[in-house]
């Protein structure tokens, strides 16, 4: 399975959802960096993705986005073979 780290930050509702959504998907571990305790961490945020809101999903190498981008990747199928690394 391929390794998947979000962006986060403590009480981030989209996150919780999102960590939900993969953990539902058979993700035992999700790297979380913590952009609200890290400014730093935040900057490189911004500069990997060009956005400014959490979370901001990678699976592997590829930046996923938002809930909401997760959401309609899991929706049209997309979700579990990115994740098997198919």
């Amino acid at each position: 399975m391929n390794a998947v780290r979000m962006y986060t930050t403590q009480v981030c509702p989209y996150c919780i959802r999102a960590k939900a959504l993969l953990k539902q998907r058979g993700v035992e571990r999700i790297d979380e960096v913590r952009v609200d305790l890290n400014p730093i961490e935040r900057d490189r945020m911004i500069e990997l993705t060009g956005r400014r809101t959490v979370p901001q999903i990678f699976i592997g190498d590829t930046h996923v986005g938002g809930c909401d981008d997760l959401m309609l990747l899991d929706r049209s199928g997309g979700l579990d073979p990115l994740l098997r690394g198919a």
